[in-house]
């Protein structure tokens, strides 16, 4: 039986301009990493959702605390389910 486990979640913080989610295997079943619930936290219920590419697969939210762009994309997209997610600061040009 698997134990459910307790992880705090935290808003993006000014240093961090990439997090990369990772499966887990636990048996015969896999499962996404802290950094993967993290990310879905994130753009379920802080980040604010601009766009998504014509596919839906590819996302840009913007961070209302420091107006930074974030783009959802899933780099491993050859796996089974688009793989796992990323989530990466986007710079403007011209800022």
């Amino acid at each position: 039986m698997r134990r459910a486990r307790f992880v705090e979640m935290t808003e993006l913080q000014p240093h961090e301009t990439i997090l990369t989610g990772n499966w887990l295997f636990e048996g015969t079943s896999v499962i996404g990493d802290d950094v993967c619930r993290r990310i879905e936290w994130l753009v379920d219920s802080h980040l604010e959702k601009l766009a998504t590419d014509s596919s839906g697969w590819e996302a840009l939210y913007r961070d209302p605390r420091d107006g930074r762009f974030w783009e959802r994309t899933y780099p491993q997209g050859e796996m089974h389910g688009g793989g796992p997610p990323q989530l990466s600061v986007v710079s403007v040009k011209g800022r």
